[in-house]
């Protein structure tokens, strides 16, 4: 409790899912488990010179937001799963939530608003987490094995029997997994099990520190048999070393239907989260950007082509560009698969150490589609603002920029690049629910140059 015990206003939440108020003094207090609007006490775990953090201890006013949590799991108190935030907040509003916090990025990292805002990119808000990390734990003091993610905070696994975000199919394998573990020999040597599920699939990677004994390989093919649809791929060194353990059963893919397109991928690989709003995203993305037939389009950040392969469907030419030459062969290969090498290509390049050099190199294109993980997209807003400082851009520089960001601070400084030395203007944005009940925030934007021509396909 804080030390004169009074109440805090929560006046909104900040990107780590925590209410903000200011205590009698003006000093900020950060509480977890209270949301905007409500009136509450709470309990100071940490002080600093200009802020304090605090856990909701009372609620002397709730918000008409607040709703009970579906989760067991889900919680502040010790050992509560750290999977999820935001349970406690009903689904819109943790939207709008993520929709203001995107909008006040903007403006005060990048003093930039966007002429339009977005209806938000919204999809299923259970069962919707197709690919998972899951630690796994031998507590020999319980003769037990724990599955699951980390407790709230903690180093700890929680102890989680069901995962209301993860598919059913999924969460129902969680306690099998436990069991079986605890059968294995080498069961204080599998430190996580990594969840991909395909359209077809579900993928279970085994990290092992040792070499499996016979005995446990024959229990893995015994839980595949018993378990429809499940396969296991095997993970000795690095995400690089994962194998398949039994080649029977069908690949790993998912499908972008209103393109026609379908994505082959391993387990390790990085893919979309949530497989609903991305198809919605995709969508809206090659709506908002306005490939025309014969266009050429750099897809920046390409990775295994989720959007190159979409844009070059629609009849544009796409060149995308990728650090890793490992996944720019992979995305090769997935435009072959889906064929679409004649107006795909790939090559890889550091995209985080390039300058308007390499803008001249690329030649000029007509549209970009930059998707950069968390990091954002500095050195190419960089070297944009360069190449217009030196009078070159018209001709070099897109008319339009499709930007799909994870992480609303880097976008919004490299927005700020964009808009006020690049000569781009900030059309519209919108925030992008992929991780709901999570204080995540992806988000999209559109940057445009005099001549772009009005901005359409907004809309869904």
């Amino acid at each position: 409790m804080s030390e004169d015990g009074s109440w805090l206003a929560i006046e909104s939440l900040d990107l780590d899912g925590q209410g903000v108020a200011h205590d009698g003094g003006g000093k900020v207090v950060f509480v977890e488990g209270a949301l905007p609007g409500e009136t509450v006490r709470a309990r100071i775990v940490r002080r600093k010179a200009n802020w304090e953090q605090g856990v909701v201890e009372d609620v002397r006013r709730e918000s008409p937001m607040r709703v009970a949590p579906r989760c067991p799991h889900f919680g502040l108190h010790a050992g509560a799963c750290g999977g999820c935030k935001l349970q406690h907040l009903e689904a819109s509003a943790q939207v709008a939530v993520k929709q203001r916090a995107l909008e006040d990025a903007l403006w005060h990292v990048g003093k930039v608003r966007p002429a339009r805002v977005l209806r938000p990119i919204e999809g299923p808000a259970w069962g919707y987490r197709w690919r998972a990390r899951l630690s796994v734990r031998y507590v020999a003091k319980k003769g037990a094995v724990l599955v699951g993610f980390h407790e709230r905070k903690s180093s700890y696994v929680a102890d989680m029997r069901s995962c209301a975000v993860l598919p059913p199919q999924v969460s129902a394998l969680l306690v099998p997994l436990r069991e079986l573990v605890m059968a294995m020999d080498a069961r204080d040597r599998l430190p996580q099990v990594e969840v991909a599920v395909g359209d077809d699939v579900v993928a279970l990677v085994l990290r092992h520190l040792v070499p499996l004994s016979d005995a446990d390989l024959a229990r893995l093919r015994e839980f595949a048999a018993r378990h429809p649809g499940v396969q296991w791929w095997l993970q000795p060194k690095g995400p690089d070393s994962a194998h398949r353990f039994d080649a029977d059963g069908a690949e790993l893919a998912y499908a972008l239907p209103e393109f026609g397109v379908r994505m082959p991928f391993r387990p390790t690989d990085f893919t979309q989260v949530n497989p609903h709003v991305n198809r919605v995203l995709v969508a809206r993305a090659v709506r908002l950007l306005e490939p025309a037939a014969g266009d050429r389009v750099i897809d920046w950040f390409c990775g295994l082509g989720n959007f190159s392969l979409p844009i070059a469907a629609v009849g544009a030419s796409v060149l995308g560009l990728e650090g890793a030459e490992t996944l720019v062969q992979r995305a090769r290969d997935n435009a072959r698969a889906n064929a679409l090498a004649d107006r795909a290509s790939f090559e890889a390049s550091d995209l985080f150490d390039i300058g308007a050099d390499d803008l001249r190199r690329w030649g000029p294109s007509r549209r970009w589609l930059v998707d950069p993980p968390r990091e954002g997209a500095f050195a190419l807003a960089k070297a944009a603002a360069d190449l217009h400082a030196s009078g070159e851009a018209t001709g070099l520089l897109p008319q339009r920029i499709v930007y799909v960001s994870c992480n609303p601070a880097t976008l919004a400084r490299d927005a700020g690049l964009l808009v006020h030395q690049a000569g781009y203007r900030c059309s519209a944005a919108g925030a992008v629910n992929m991780f709901p009940h999570t204080a995540h925030v992806e988000s999209i934007a559109v940057f445009e140059r005099d001549g772009a021509g009005p901005l359409r396909g907004a809309g869904g």
